[in-house]
């Protein structure tokens, strides 16, 4: 090699690149015999600063303290509030809201999804502000755990923007199906768009399926994270078609934004074309990105004309209340 610093390529008789080179830079082309899942990229692989999704669980928590202060129990309600010496900060009685959280008077105030609000009051905004509001302490904590579990891993891998984008399309899809199909009850929750998140972990290990490792154990794990998840959703005053929405929104976000190069591709402008892949991506990936992508419009614009056409969904698929509650010898789903 020459001092203008260029970079020797070895072909192996295992067909497998590898490069020599006097630079700095430890670079690693291994094959998927000897390094199954991993990608033929530099070792230092970037990995991006997650501050979103921290700063989401954050806004979460402030918007929860403004709705206690607003919610003022021991000054609105005459029965006896639940921690009554925090103040205004106290809880509405166990038999209003056992999740030690604020009255549904309050939420509804605060920015809840309420269909008759959107539909007849113009009130569409509450199809994003109802993702930011929670139930009570405990419904707070379930949410903000699972997103720092599921968002921080996403963030660090795709970058804030692309998480950014994943988490409000889909919560916003899962408002969308949440107003569709409940007449009369407030809906809150960052739950929508926390299973969006778990949807687009599915489609990143399914449309990026060639670089990593231990793949079917990770995507068989997800399945039944979500399945179990859904399952609790059908219990009474759980809304399970926000979890839906977010999910199936999720999922289709995930292959529109979460998409990488597939294994072997190498961005190395000294290697000739012919030791390259021919594409950076594969054609499944090019197929799911342009599914994905046609079925997400048509399904977000469809949903939103039959809302504000004041469309009961309830009366064009009869058995559909059975995906949020199912009834039991224990309890009522009215």
């Amino acid at each position: 090699m020459g001092a203008s610093g260029r970079h020797e390529i070895d072909v192996e008789q295992d067909g497998s690149l590898r490069k020599r080179s006097n630079s700095s830079k430890n670079y690693v082309y291994p094959t998927s015999s000897n390094h199954p899942g991993m990608i033929a990229m530099p070792m230092e692989e970037r990995r991006h600063f997650a501050f979103l999704i921290p700063l989401f669980v954050v806004a979460n928590i402030v918007v929860f303290i403004l709705t206690m202060y607003y919610n003022d129990c021991p000054k609105k309600t005459d029965t006896t509030c639940i921690a009554r010496w925090l103040g205004r900060f106290s809880f509405q009685p166990w038999s209003e809201n056992p999740l030690l959280g604020p009255s549904a008077l309050t939420l509804r105030r605060m920015g809840g999804l309420d269909r008759d609000l959107v539909i007849n009051k113009d009130e569409g905004w509450r199809l994003v502000s109802c993702m930011w509001l929670h139930a009570g302490v405990f419904h707070l904590l379930a949410n903000m755990i699972g997103l720092l579990l599921i968002g921080l891993r996403l963030e660090r891998e795709f970058g804030s923007i692309r998480i950014g984008i994943v988490y409000v399309v889909s919560g916003f899809g899962g408002s969308l199906l949440s107003a569709l199909f409940i007449e009369n009850q407030i809906s809150v929750g960052a739950s929508g768009a926390l299973f969006g998140l778990l949807g687009a972990s599915i489609s990143d290990l399914i449309t990026n399926w060639t670089i990593y490792a231990h793949k079917c154990m990770a995507l068989w794990s997800l399945i039944i994270i979500v399945a179990v998840n859904l399952a609790f959703g059908l219990m009474p005053h759980v809304d399970n078609f926000a979890h839906i929405g977010g999910f199936l929104g999720g999922l289709l976000l995930g292959f529109v934004f979460l998409v990488k190069p597939q294994y072997g591709w190498v961005n190395l402008r000294d290697v000739r074309a012919a030791d390259l892949p021919v594409s950076k991506h594969s054609p499944i990936q090019y197929i799911l990105w342009v599914v994905s992508l046609v079925l997400l419009l048509a399904g977000y614009t469809a949903a939103v004309v039959a809302l504000f056409k004041d469309v009961n969904a309830n009366k064009e698929c009869s058995w559909c209340h059975y995906l949020s509650c199912v009834p039991t010898s224990r309890w009522k789903c009215d």
